[in-house]
């Protein structure tokens, strides 16, 4: 057993490129500790004094006491020889194991997980699905693995891949960790783009942290606790250049969630799934195309009750991407070809303002002419209705927005914030007439900073809200806005960076919740977001609509 290789050697190797200085000095580091009762580390003989541990494992809570976690690209190489050790202490034989040793029985992977040779990872698609489970015997001492650790881990869904706080725990090789002590690291996770994958950084996880288990809720030696993924994934669960301080981890899916049953079942997962394709985009074309997507607006363009989305290229095109419901879109429809009159659109939003239950878009132009196009749908533009002539005060409208500010039935209301900071609500927008005007900031020098703003239900009021993007990446929301002024400010991002980059926002009803709280941005670099029921307090499930660098 000693001289047995390791199943996750890819990340054991140390070399120039994982030594990444500066980008290392950066980042959070793992801390090491004697280990939790629920997480341990697997071994090739019932010998625990060797030392060639590999891999990682985690107690999962189910009706028949025996199921474990880890990656499938570990679980390859198991068999009835392999044995699992919950919080291990090396040196100790596996009567001095504090719950002892466990040995493996039937090993549970997706038959559509195909490694790459000669490496047991992969950077397909499927490595999304780099998760098994095991089914373990009873311990030396007659009792079954939950019984001897006292609990397990609920294996749980994620809504997304943004979480605030997860807790990996997982055993690096000997070449990093000689006590054999395990790693723990509680940090914000990401998308690995392209990928139904969690990202995270911490520095500390070398080979033999395969499997770890990400925790929502973790507690050290608890024994329940919420595990929504398992490091691995694309490339064994790290970038191209294997260094320790970029993990990724499949989020746990349907997938998943079946390949369990099939383990608590002690049955094959079936042979005939349909292959696995990964995510797709759900926007066509790419980040290098999306970063030319000079302005958005969300509208019931298909006249079907949800939200669909229109975009003005840098070239003039007009696009037009109807919603599916649920956070999609259908194939585009053209509704301008490149041209040189729409690159001239300074400003626009989508509404409801002849209330036929089909929206409208209304434009401003780089002359201060605003033009309303009633009724567009996929057949194209409608003819233009002048709602203010060229020259017109309107060249200082630098925002507009459409919304429901009067508890009404359609989006017949429009906000503009000017370019001194004035910030006006027109009620009752009708075609070619702005309606009632009512002023609800005076000039001023703070509204000079709002970068971006858009209007949505995000409160579940009966008039809407304001979401505004501030010039230092701050976002407020304004609850149930109306004639009487501004509704309450609502902190939903302190200054940052990250939000200095969204370039275009429009909210829209996107999701099957039926409300137009779903939030669509549009960053620097092309990436584009979804971000699902959004309200007042914190922005929704991220959902990625194109991804960076594609």
């Amino acid at each position: 057993m000693a001289n047995a290789e390791p199943l996750d050697a890819l990340r054991s190797a140390p070399s120039a490129g994982r030594r990444r200085a500066a980008a290392a000095a950066a980042t959070p580091k793992g801390t090491m500790f004697g280990g939790t009762r629920l997480v341990g580390t697997f071994f090739g003989s019932s010998s625990t004094t060797g030392t060639n541990w590999s891999c990682t494992g985690s107690v999962i809570d189910t009706r028949t006491k025996n199921v474990i976690l880890t990656a499938a690209h570990c679980a390859l190489g198991y068999s009835d020889n392999y044995i699992f050790v919950p919080k291990f202490t090396k040196g100790a034989g596996p009567d001095q194991q504090p719950y002892g040793i466990f040995h493996i029985q039937r090993v549970f992977i997706d038959p559509r997980y195909i490694p790459d040779k000669p490496h047991s990872s992969t950077k397909k698609p499927w490595s999304d699905l780099d998760t098994a489970f095991a089914r373990v015997s009873a311990n030396q001492r007659g009792q079954q693995l939950q019984d001897a650790v006292g609990g397990g881990l609920t294996f749980t869904q994620p809504s997304g891949y943004v979480h605030k706080d997860v807790t990996v725990v997982g055993y690096p090789g000997k070449d990093h960790n000689d006590s054999g002590r395990a790693i723990k690291c509680t940090v914000p996770t990401t998308q690995l783009a392209g990928f139904r994958q969690m990202s995270m950084t911490c520095g500390g996880y070398y080979g033999g942290v395969s499997g770890s288990p990400w925790i929502t809720d973790y507690q050290d030696d608890a024994r329940t606790g919420h595990v929504i993924g398992n490091l691995g994934g694309y490339n064994g669960g790290g970038n191209d250049a294997n260094v320790d301080y970029i993990s990724y981890a499949p989020a746990f899916g349907a997938d998943a969630a079946n390949l369990l049953a099939d383990a608590v079942a002690n049955q094959a997962p079936p042979a005939d799934l349909p292959p696995y394709k990964g995510i797709q985009a759900k926007l066509p074309g790419g980040a290098a195309l999306w970063k030319h997507a000079k302005l958005l607006a969300s509208g019931d363009y298909a006249g079907n009750h949800r939200s669909d989305l229109i975009v003005v290229w840098t070239d003039g095109e007009v696009t037009l991407y109807p919603g599916d419901g649920k956070g999609g879109f259908l194939a585009e429809t053209r509704l301008k070809a490149p041209n040189s009159t729409w690159t001239h659109a300074e400003t626009m939003t989508g509404g409801d303002f002849t209330g036929t239950d089909l929206s409208d878009l209304m434009v401003r132009w780089s002359d201060g002419e605003v033009t309303l196009y009633p009724d567009v749908s996929s057949a194209g533009m409608s003819k233009e209705v002048q709602m203010a002539p060229p020259g017109s005060v309107w060249k200082n409208a630098t925002q507009i927005s459409a919304g429901q500010f009067h508890n009404g039935k359609y989006a017949t209301d429009l906000l503009v914030r000017w370019v001194d900071g004035e910030l006006t609500l027109y009620t009752y927008v009708g075609s070619g007439t702005f309606g009632t005007e009512n002023r609800l900031k005076a000039p001023n020098d703070t509204w000079k900073n709002a970068t971006l703003l858009t209007s949505g239900n995000f409160s579940g009021n009966g008039n809407w809200d304001v979401l505004v993007r501030w010039v230092d990446g701050e976002l407020d929301t304004y609850t149930a806005t109306s004639a009487a002024g501004l509704g309450a400010e609502t902190r939903m991002r302190d200054p940052n960076d990250l939000w200095k980059h969204d370039q275009v926002m429009s909210a829209g009803n996107y999701t099957a919740d039926n409300s137009s709280n779903d939030l669509i941005v549009r960053w620097s670099d092309g990436e584009t977001t979804l971000y699902a029921d959004t309200t007042h307090q914190r922005l929704g499930t991220e959902n990625t609509l194109v991804y960076p660098g594609t």
